[in-house]
């Protein structure tokens, strides 16, 4: 039902159909109401989100505790990604502008998901390999340190 939606984001966009099935069986839609929060900075990650509908503001908190806006999400935009893939606290807050409606994959689901399909798990290297390389292609020619003795 949502593996449209999931070959949209780069992570996903080269898994077979059978695996973006898989993974969409776990998405859920979620509406928020105008000022309700999404993600909230510093908590846990509630996992990759598509916006399918209104609008919603990605914001952080520095060091100095001034909030910043990062952006604003439109319908269409994804947001989490990475957040899918790790258990560590979301580093951003968003934040429902409008009435709005989001299809999230719970980081919860999606490590069940890849538990239960492992291959899905062996694609989805690849792919982050692949983006790493693209985004830092000297990291790749860089010699590993030699582990400590």
């Amino acid at each position: 039902m949502y593996e449209d939606l999931l070959a949209c984001a780069p992570l996903f966009r080269d898994l077979p159909q059978r695996e973006l099935a898989w993974l969409g069986d776990a998405c859920r839609e979620r509406d928020y109401a105008p000022g309700e929060e999404a993600l909230r900075q510093g908590g846990g990650g509630l996992g990759f989100a598509f916006l399918v509908a209104g609008r919603a503001r990605v914001t952080a908190r520095g060091d100095d505790g001034i909030e910043r806006e990062l952006s604003v999400l439109e319908a269409g935009d994804m947001v989490g990604e990475p957040l899918a893939l790790g258990d560590g606290p979301c580093p951003f807050t968003v934040t429902a502008l409008e009435p709005s409606r989001m299809v999230v994959l719970p980081t919860w689901d999606f490590h069940a998901t890849l538990r239960e399909y492992p291959e899905i798990a062996i694609h989805l290297l690849a792919t982050a390999s692949r983006l790493w390389r693209s985004l830092a292609p000297e990291s790749a020619a860089t010699p590993a340190q030699s582990a400590p003795r």
